[in-house]
């Protein structure tokens, strides 16, 4: 039965190999699971996909697979996510639950659900009939009903759900679609460039394995020196203006960066760089920094990552005094061919999504100083940027 599941997986390009399928053919025959769906895609999941980007993949074959979930995957991508906000909770009695009546199986509630899907304008919480949280209507979580269909969310602990599906929990990694910090790591690891140095030793794993094979099953300990982390990165972040609506994308962005990268510095400036730039903004007008020091300071092995919307007058780009805050004595333009041709690995990222792009002539004009390394805040734009900068 499996094999299909296994042979749908590989046709849709999720790397499985044969060695996970008989990993969890092997969990299943040691009955590490009760038999439950839930569990079982719990366990197919972790057994069979490595990399996080895939779990959304995963998630379609695995509701196309198996019966009476695939209508649940077509429906799930167009429940905003908000409508399963749990900001109240209703505490029913066994009176109120003992009155609350069955729709009559996993087809009436399909049917139901996707008559609701067709009225549901907005978040409905604590109530009896839309989808939503913490009430007594047969779709949503965290509340209570004789059965129906959980999406989203974390049970109630009642356990009546006849079908679980967890609203495209990881719709974030489809590659068209703005990241959280979880998916954001994911992509900037493929920057990392680890060399082994130094005397301090760690465990290695895999040379232990084979070594304690080789030794007729006695355990014979294999070290290696640690890895370090050799990628250097020079961020510049824009602030303030029309970059006040990418604050949350942007704080996510940086909060992954920082964990990521042992070496990374870090300046703001606004809308275009120009001569100087600041690390503090609540100190930027005291604590200014030369930009042309910022180049000194740094070797040339840095990669250069831009952040910023590129949304501003031409001026700003262009022109002598062309900057809304200060009176730049050089176009902001000399100061990016400055850091460029001194940093050759670089790139910028746009939170922007890429639709408008076309339509504002400011990035128009940064992206032919870029060279085309611009690219938007997606898993693929992203991948593509540290793609470039890996060169």
């Amino acid at each position: 039965m499996l094999i299909q599941f296994f042979l749908n997986l590989k046709e849709a390009k999720i790397p499985v190999s044969v060695r996970e399928f008989l990993t969890l053919l092997d969990a299943l025959k040691q009955n590490v699971i009760n038999p439950s769906i839930d569990e079982f895609y719990q366990l197919a999941r972790m057994t069979l996909v490595k990399d996080e980007q895939y779990f959304d993949r995963f998630d379609q074959v695995f509701g196309a697979y198996f019966k009476g979930i695939e209508r649940i995957i077509s429906l799930a991508p167009e429940i905003p996510l908000d409508w399963l906000e749990q900001k109240l909770q209703r505490v029913l009695s066994a009176q109120e639950k003992s009155a609350l009546k069955k729709l009559g199986g996993l087809e009436a509630l399909q049917k139901r659900l996707q008559e609701l899907l067709k009225e549901q304008k907005e978040w409905h919480g604590g109530g009896n009939k839309w989808i939503g949280a913490g009430g007594s209507s047969p779709f949503g979580h965290s509340g209570y009903h004789p059965e129906g269909i959980r999406i989203g969310g974390e049970s109630a602990g009642n356990r009546t759900a006849i079908k679980v599906w967890e609203a495209r929990e990881f719709k974030d990694y489809d590659s068209n679609v703005s990241l959280g910090t979880r998916n954001l790591k994911m992509a900037l690891r493929r920057l990392r460039r680890f060399a082994r140095e130094g005397s301090n030793l760690e465990l290695d794993l895999d040379k232990t394995i084979h070594s304690t094979a080789a030794n007729a099953g006695i355990l014979d300990i294999q070290m290696r020196p640690e890895r370090h982390n050799q990628v250097k990165v020079l961020l510049l972040m824009d602030v303030g203006g029309s970059m006040d609506d990418h604050i949350q994308r942007i704080s996510e962005l940086f909060t992954a960066v920082r964990t990521e990268f042992k070496h990374l510095e870090y300046y703001y400036f606004h809308n275009c760089v120009y001569e100087h730039l600041w690390q503090s903004n609540r100190r930027r007008r005291d604590q200014i920094l030369l930009t042309q020091d910022i180049i000194n300071k740094y070797s040339s092995d840095y990669k250069l990552i831009f952040i910023g919307d590129a949304t501003m007058s031409p001026y700003e780009i262009l022109s002598v005094n062309g900057s809304v805050e200060n009176n730049n004595s050089e176009p902001g333009a000399n100061w990016i061919h400055r850091l460029i041709d001194h940093f050759p690995n670089f790139a910028w990222l746009n939170p922007e999504p890429e639709s408008v792009w076309q339509y504002r002539q400011s990035i128009d004009i940064l992206q032919g100083l870029m060279k085309n390394r611009m690219y938007p805040v997606t898993l693929q734009g992203l991948e593509s940027a540290m793609r470039q900068l890996s060169k």
